[in-house]
């Protein structure tokens, strides 16, 4: 665990925040959820420095969050993939953009779920 502070650690709240409470950490999460498996595409979805982004994934792993699968012919070239742990992490991140829309004023548009299936918000 990256926090040493005892009392703090106690807390629920605290210990999710010191596996998923970075900007970059949560950032690579929701990107997970939309797709991005490979680093490249978590680098050019973020536009985040390859070193912070090497950091975070291997944190993401360690943490449990995120798995990390080799792919194609070469032992160099990985996927990240979001593990049982990870998924569960989907209604945090609803309940964050959900907060977000309602409470946090912005010239972008609204961000809304949708059910790929039913087409549904």
């Amino acid at each position: 665990m990256k926090n040493k502070n005892y009392n703090d650690m106690q807390c629920p709240i605290a210990r999710c925040l010191d596996h998923i409470g970075e900007w970059w950490s949560l950032l690579i999460i929701r990107d997970a959820f939309r797709g991005c498996k490979r680093f490249d595409e978590f680098q050019k979805s973020l536009g985040i420095a390859t070193n912070i982004l090497t950091r975070r994934l291997k944190g993401l792993v360690e943490s449990g969050i995120l798995e990390k699968k080799p792919y194609g012919e070469s032992q160099n070239r990985f996927e990240y993939i979001l593990t049982p742990q990870g998924q569960d992490l989907s209604p945090v991140l609803m309940t964050m953009m959900q907060w977000s829309n309602k409470h946090i004023e912005s010239n972008e548009p609204i961000s809304q779920i949708v059910n790929i299936q039913t087409k549904e918000v």
